[in-house]
């Protein structure tokens, strides 16, 4: 088995889109895919209604956390780091340790939309959009991750 392919999913506050998003990488991916998530203002904590989509959703919640993403510039190796939310696609990122492929995956925050109904709803329809695009992703084949002009094309595939 080869390496799994490490996907670091980043927005401003890593309490939301991003986490969602981990989740859902680390449980489709089958071991192929490795799901991160940070923030370059981390909130500290996952939002309670995104933790609670994922629940209900059947995953585990226990597993993710705000964190920053100081802690991925000396580290882990990622494949590809995406940026799913419109504020931290335009930061400076820091630079990151491997030769990754860098996509923009834009989804609305849900975690500020009043009121409460509207936010779960808002909550549902941000983790659909992320399941099909991550969906899109898994479903590429191998040699897609192997050749540089066909990641390139992560983007305008699962976007």
């Amino acid at each position: 088995m080869t390496d799994p392919i490490n996907v670091l999913f980043l927005c401003t506050g890593n309490s939301a889109r991003s986490i969602l998003s981990e989740a859902l990488l680390n449980d489709l991916g089958q071991g192929k895919f490795l799901g991160w998530s940070a923030g370059s203002r981390p909130s500290g904590e996952p939002h309670p209604d995104g933790l609670k989509e994922l629940a209900k959703r059947g995953h585990r919640t226990d597993l993710y956390r705000s964190k920053s993403w100081d802690e991925f510039t000396d580290g882990a190796v990622m494949d590809i780091v995406v940026t799913v939310c419109d504020n931290a696609a335009e930061e400076e990122c820091p630079l990151f340790p491997g030769g990754h492929v860098r996509v923009h995956w834009p989804a609305p925050d849900p975690a500020h939309v009043e009121p409460l109904e509207a936010r779960q709803q808002a909550f549902s329809d941000v983790y659909d959009l992320c399941r099909a695009r991550i969906e899109a992703l898994i479903a590429l084949p191998e040699d897609a991750f192997t050749n540089t002009l066909t990641l390139q094309t992560i983007a305008e595939i699962t976007a």
